[in-house]
């Protein structure tokens, strides 16, 4: 008998749960899923107790001890430093009721009770870094002052965490009094002012003592955001604002601080004082400041409050002897022939002035008397109606889009488009005697007569609408140009002055054209602030079209200087190169403008009357006397000193101008 091999017996493996089958095998019990949470809030205790230790209470940030920021003018000379710290520290005791209200009710309305953090405001904030987005608010008023007071700006998940903690641990060891104290005297509230006591004098000129409630709801507002919510930013601005101070008062009422009576009597908005500039932006310096900034936090994304902090090195393209040379060129012909005293018509002459280089380069601008008290940039602003000193963008459009459009062709008696031969014959026109009652205005005739009949014509025989794409290619902001009817043609729209003597180098250049710039690098603690790259030139219309119109212009230029007997002043050299464009006798606007190309820069020189709180331009008739026509000659008179005139010695002072 053969007997079979004993079978091997496997040991049964009775895991994770002994007993247990099927799915409940593997399902952990109730035990196990308490020692492992227990276990993990053990770990995490730990590790929240280890950190909160080791986390110390850094001193003060170097925003304490704040610099400047500094522009250069384009030779690398330093032009000015500004953005230093403007705060005044005050007490809590020197700081009303009110403004600590509605601070609290705006920022942080548990401020009094919470721990000093917010986990859910951490966790939005992290969320949105992660992501990439945007930085969400959430912050306590802790959170806020151990940010602006003992770390940096960075927007990080690692920065965050120390907030979290240093914000706890500043909690536990000083009293919400001291803390709110040091986020008063800390926060941004635009205006260049860190601090309740600096803001209070930034938008109403009184120390926060002084402070009501309804401005006091107001400052509150600034802490969302100053560069969105100062009443002073523009129309959206001042809506914002006054939707977030309503807020505000309300806000204080839902939490106990105002009561239902007095919240009713705070009814009108409190309306901030016009911003004010530091005495070392006076004269053009602020001017420059102001349109540098603009390029920074375009080109760079970089805020105000980012400038105001300071530590940026801002080199521009401005030239400082044509700075000077063309607010010399201003001051002088206002002195010589302008008499506010004698002539009311004089008076509240306003003039603004931009050199751009044919490559986009800013390099002088004239934006007012003095930037610390004429606060509107007189160069970079619109508002102020081109008149026919438009009418080359009508002529370029054209003979850019109609072949049979020339410098010799024009509209005869019954509006078709001819071509005039040579003895005033219209070409192809049998029968048509050659005398002048006969002979069509050529569009180079009509340019240098400036006559309106031609031009609203053209336009209307070319398209509105392609005259306004030329403009805008040529550099013109759409948002500066009038509305589409007869009257486009002849310059009812409104942009700068930069941007007119941007546009007008597409003619001087043949057709191509660059973006203005003002600022060719910024740096930070050595480091390059990206975002600067030259413009790159761009075509605004064809190069035959340019040189058309540009020798069209040169022709306008002579007439216009032989005409008020300045030509004299200018050298042969630089005859050779000139070309304007200008406004004449036929426009009705309340403007006068010139502007001119000579030694490869195109300036463009505008004067206006503007009153206070008179929204209207005022008329232009009279001004300078009789046989100013409407003030178009001094217009060219400033560029005629502006080119041929060197700036007084520096040590010479000289007055500032009237009106």
């Amino acid at each position: 008998m053969v007997r079979r091999p004993a079978r091997l017996r496997v040991p049964r493996v009775d895991y994770p749960r002994k007993g247990k089958s099927g799915w409940r095998r593997w399902a952990p019990s109730w035990r196990q899923t308490g020692g492992t949470v227990l276990g993990a809030c053990v770990v995490l205790a730990g590790a929240f107790v280890v950190v909160y230790v080791s986390v110390e209470i850094p001193d003060e940030n170097a925003e304490a001890r704040q610099q400047g920021t500094v522009y250069y003018w384009a030779d690398g000379s330093q032009m000015v430093s500004v953005g230093a710290v403007n705060r005044q520290n005050v007490t809590l005791a020197d700081i009303p009721d009110s403004v600590e209200h509605a601070v609290v009710a705006a920022e942080n309305e548990t401020f009094y009770e919470d721990s000093g953090v917010s986990l859910t405001g951490i966790g939005r904030a992290a969320v949105s870094i992660v992501k990439g987005g945007d930085t969400q608010g959430g912050s306590t008023i802790t959170q806020q002052y151990v940010k602006n007071t003992y770390l940096s700006q960075e927007q990080s998940a690692k920065r965050k965490v120390r907030e979290f903690f240093i914000a706890l641990k500043l909690s536990n060891q000083r009293s919400k009094e001291e803390i709110l104290q040091g986020y008063l005297n800390t926060s941004w509230f635009g205006r260049g002012a860190n601090g309740v006591q600096a803001a209070a004098h930034a938008y109403y000129g009184i120390p926060a003592k002084d402070l009501n409630p309804s401005q006091a709801a107001l400052l509150a507002a600034l802490l969302k955001g100053a560069e969105e919510y100062d009443p002073a930013g523009g129309g959206g601005n001042h809506a914002r604002a006054v939707a977030r101070w309503e807020w505000i008062l309300d806000r204080q009422v839902e939490t106990g601080a105002m009561t239902r009576a007095e919240r009713a009597t705070y009814k009108e908005f409190p309306e901030p004082r016009r911003t004010a500039k530091p005495t070392s932006l006076g004269g053009q310096t602020g001017y420059l400041v102001d349109i540098a900034n603009k390029y920074v936090k375009k080109r760079s994304g970089l805020t105000d409050k980012d400038l105001a902090r300071g530590g940026y090195k801002v080199h521009t393209t401005f030239d400082k002897a044509k700075v000077r040379t063309l607010e010399h060129a201003v001051r002088k012909v206002r002195e010589r022939d302008l008499d506010p005293k004698k002539r009311t018509e004089d008076q509240h002459v306003e003039v603004g002035a931009a050199s751009v280089r044919v490559d986009g380069a800013v390099v002088a601008v004239y934006g007012g008397a003095d930037a610390v008290t004429h606060f509107v940039n007189n160069a970079d602003t619109a508002g102020v109606p081109v008149g026919s000193a438009f009418k080359p963008f009508v002529l370029a459009a054209g003979l850019q889009y109609d072949d049979a459009v020339t410098l010799e062709s024009g509209f005869d008696t019954s509006g078709r488009l001819v071509k005039v031969a040579v003895g005033g014959v219209p070409v192809d026109t049998p029968g048509v005697r050659a005398d002048r009652g006969a002979r069509p205005t050529t569009f180079y005739d009509a340019l240098q007569k400036q006559g309106n009949a031609t031009f609203t014509q053209l336009g209307k025989h070319v398209g509105l609408k392609k005259v306004k794409e030329l403009a805008v290619r040529a550099g013109l902001h759409e948002s500066s140009l009038a509305r589409l009817d007869k009257s486009f043609p002849l310059g009812t729209s409104t942009p700068s002055a930069v941007r007119m003597a941007n546009a007008y180098t597409a003619f001087a250049n043949r057709g191509m054209r660059a973006e203005p710039y003002a600022v060719t690098g910024v740096t930070r603690d050595g480091e390059e602030v990206e975002g600067f790259e030259r413009p790159v030139p761009q075509r605004a219309m064809d190069a035959s079209v340019a040189s058309d119109v540009n020798a069209a212009l040169g022709a306008v230029a002579w007439n216009a200087l032989t005409g008020d007997r300045q030509i004299d002043a200018l050298s042969s050299a630089t005859m050779l190169g000139i070309s304007a464009g200008a406004t004449g006798v036929e426009d009705r606007m309340r403007s006068a403008w010139f502007v001119g190309h000579a030694q490869d820069v195109t300036t463009a020189v505008t004067m206006f009357r503007t009153k206070p709180n008179t929204p209207q331009l005022l008329g232009m008739q009279g001004v300078g006397g009789p046989d100013s026509g409407r003030g178009n000659v001094f217009p060219q008179r400033i560029w005629t000193e502006y080119v041929t005139g060197r700036e007084k010695p520096s040590g010479a002072r000289q007055p500032a101008s009237q009106g």
